[in-house]
């Protein structure tokens, strides 16, 4: 009897002995999984900011604070848009701006703007986009070299009067077949360096405030 009733009661504690084992399993995974893929994320992130950052700055030490700030009327977007801050030690030397453009031709265009703390702008970027195949998506760097025209330039140069696409009598270029795209993005290029111009100063306070919060 006692080897009869011992079967059932080793059959229920091996499957409990594997259910607990799955689980420590399926957790373990989950876990391995969660921080792949956020370490994935942190890897690309770094390369899209990377892209936009001067390249005597590129593959430097550098520390990056993540902030938000809201103001539809020159960002576009009544929602907190990311703008990161790169500080060399605890001088800051770059801001970029994860900055929606929301009159592109078929939707909202989003882009990174790379700034100096001078206000010089070192690289724009569409990170994405519904713009028009062949006509539009010239935006992309991979597409063709139309967004590097803005590489080195500012709100003094050229003039803030200049600030518009060729078809406009402004300064840049703008790509054929696609004006309203054109458009978009000179004109969210150029709101976003004047909110830098206006907010430099609270920017980087923010930041500071930020890495000093990671760092206590």
């Amino acid at each position: 009897m006692a080897s009869a009733e011992g079967g059932p009661i080793r059959t229920i504690l091996l499957v409990g002995i594997v259910a607990a084992a799955a689980t420590v399993l399926v957790r373990s995974s989950y876990e391995f999984s969660r921080e792949r893929i956020a370490a994935n994320e942190r890897a690309r992130l770094l390369a899209s900011l990377n892209s936009v950052l001067d390249p005597s700055l590129r593959g430097r030490d550098l520390r990056t604070a993540r902030i938000n700030v809201t103001d539809k009327e020159l960002l576009g977007d009544s929602k907190p848009i990311d703008v990161f801050v790169e500080t060399d030690g605890d001088t800051p030397v770059a801001v970029i701006f994860a900055a929606p453009v929301t009159e592109g031709y078929n939707a909202a265009i989003r882009l990174l703007i790379g700034v100096s703390r001078d206000g010089v702008l070192t690289g724009v970027r569409a990170v994405s986009h519904r713009e028009t195949p062949g006509l539009g998506d010239a935006i992309e760097d991979t597409k063709s070299k139309w967004i590097l025209q803005f590489n080195g330039l500012s709100l003094t140069m050229p003039p803030l009067t200049m600030w518009a696409v060729d078809k406009d009598d402004g300064h840049f270029d703008s790509i054929t077949g696609a004006t309203v795209t054109s458009r978009a993005v000179v004109k969210g290029v150029k709101s976003t360096l004047l909110y830098f111009d206006r907010h430099r100063d609270e920017i980087f306070a923010a930041a500071a405030a930020a890495q000093n919060d990671a760092i206590q």
